[in-house]
């Protein structure tokens, strides 16, 4: 008789931790947040990442009445910060974004993970890149016409920066070589877009594959040739500037994206909060107006739309890293 009355007293004393437990949870979430909330940027200072990521954290930040503080943690492509954002507390004060690197690192081998492995909050918008040639190299190109000729004719020979193996616009790259029917010595830089930049503006190279936003000092400085940008429409902020499709008749389908995650099994209800903040501050005409002069398109996509779209691209992404004989998962 005395166990069974210790028994009861043990099942309802654990119930009620339960309970306890559940509806501390529940506060928890609807209180959040009531402190500053970490935001991981996997490129450095001044990248594509960085530039996009800053003014709309500071919306977040008056949104949700806590400071949204952005923490840059460049590097193998991305990978370190990933991992440390996968590896932290999922209650919604590490979170981060991310571009097709999430998948395309787990693709050739570098990262076990892909966004599948996070908590997916939002999509916030895609960027397409821009074709950039130096004024300061031994070959200077003025047109798209100008590169494509040149390259058949002398084949490795045009140099090509790009963000790392694997990274986006070294995809962008590949794709690119393929449809023009050319090849390109292709340097990869050991950072991301600012990188690039400042390697094209230096007359490192004589190319160069990139975003616009850390290259429009460069361009407005002289230093870079703006020479074509990929995507179905000129650059708001370069109008004069042709698409790929309208100098050499032929698109390239390559974007990235901005993918907003957090660690794995983050709680619903803060999820659901945050996303809803972040569509509210992307929606803003002055955010909207910055995506567009910087070549990126605004398309929030909510959780379950985003892995589906993340889905078809890493597809995509795996036939061309397969070509390059690059992909390592099966």
């Amino acid at each position: 008789m005395v166990t069974r009355q210790r028994l009861f007293f043990s099942i309802s004393g654990m119930l009620l931790f339960l309970c306890a437990f559940g509806l501390g949870v529940m506060g928890e979430a609807a209180e959040y947040p009531v402190k500053p909330i970490m935001f991981a940027v996997e490129g450095e200072p001044g990248s594509q990442a960085d530039v996009l990521m800053r003014p709309i954290t500071q919306k977040l930040s008056t949104i949700l009445g806590k400071p949204v503080i952005i923490v840059n943690k460049p590097g193998a492509a991305g990978s370190i910060a990933l991992r440390e954002l996968h590896d932290s507390k999922p209650d919604g004060y590490n979170i981060g974004s991310s571009m097709v690197t999430i998948f395309s690192n787990k693709l050739q081998g570098i990262s076990p993970y892909d966004h599948r492995d996070f908590t997916v909050i939002c999509f916030n918008h895609v960027s397409y890149p821009i074709l950039i040639a130096a004024t300061k190299s031994k070959r200077i190109f003025k047109t798209v016409e100008e590169v494509i000729s040149y390259a058949k004719a002398h084949p490795g020979e045009v140099s090509m920066a790009t963000s790392g193996v694997g990274y986006i616009w070294w995809i962008a790259t590949m794709a690119f070589q393929e449809r023009a029917g050319v090849k390109f010595n292709v340097v990869p830089q050991p950072g991301t877009s600012a990188v690039v930049a400042a390697s094209v503006a230096g007359g490192h190279t004589d190319l160069g594959m990139n975003t616009l936003a850390p290259t429009q000092a460069q361009i407005d400085a002289g230093n870079v040739r703006f020479l074509a940008m990929f995507g179905p429409k000129r650059a708001a902020s370069y109008p004069e500037v042709r698409t790929l499709k309208e100098a050499l008749g032929y698109d390239v389908p390559i974007c990235s994206g901005q993918l907003i995650v957090g660690p794995p099994k983050m709680p619903p209800e803060i999820v659901d909060k945050l996303g809803k903040a972040w569509k509210q501050a992307a929606s803003d005409p002055e955010y909207e107006s910055l995506l567009t002069r910087f070549n990126s398109v605004p398309m929030y996509l909510p959780p379950d739309q985003a892995l589906k779209y993340l889905d078809e691209q890493r597809e995509i992404f795996r036939g061309i890293m397969d070509k390059a004989g690059i992909l390592k998962e099966k």
